[in-house]
């Protein structure tokens, strides 16, 4: 079932989530929504509170990224309880835009490779390190479980720049292609 996506403005965006616990009600049927949901919005991650769940899950699948769906270089992954060990390499910028904030977009500087833990969808604990477009995905996603928005990392110009198209979408103006709800 494709969800409605929480939009900018939402407290549940601006909070740190809580913890998945092994056994949580409905959690492959969650999964299953937020996959369906991303790929219905045209998104290449997507993370529980963006569906207004407050909690420490995300799906990412960079794989158009690469130009491959065999899996080298991209991925298709389910990250719960997802803790950042380490963010190494280079700082490079790149445009990053939300589904949750739709139809901006501004340049985004991030490390180039970063080592994560996390649970997969069956709580099994993994380790593991990301670099470049899977890093910056990741980190995006991570971030929102964090309750940090990409536009919170931009310069403070282009963010100026970028307020009333933001308040519009606070007040629930958004043009989106996608259910969302406010």
């Amino acid at each position: 079932m494709v969800l409605p996506i929480v939009l900018y403005g939402n407290p549940v965006l601006q909070r740190k989530a809580v913890a998945v616990e092994a056994g949580y009600h409905n959690l492959d049927k969650l999964i299953e929504d937020m996959w369906e949901t991303m790929y219905f919005a045209k998104g290449v991650g997507l993370a529980a509170p963006q569906v207004g769940m407050s909690l420490r899950l995300f799906v990412v699948d960079s794989r158009s990224y690469y130009g491959d769906e065999d899996g080298k270089g991209g991925m298709k992954r389910v990250f719960i309880n997802a803790e950042l060990l380490d963010a190494s390499g280079a700082n490079w910028n790149f445009e990053e835009g939300c589904l949750s904030i739709p139809k901006i977009n501004a340049d985004v500087e991030r490390r180039q490779r970063i080592r994560l833990r996390y649970c997969d969808e069956h709580f099994v604990a993994h380790e593991e390190e990301f670099d470049d477009m899977n890093a910056r995905i990741i980190l995006h996603e991570y971030d929102h479980i964090e309750g940090v928005l990409f536009i919170e990392r931009i310069n403070p110009v282009r963010r100026r720049m970028l307020q009333s198209k933001l308040d519009k979408i606070r007040k629930g103006m958004a043009n989106a292609s996608y259910p969302v709800k406010q």
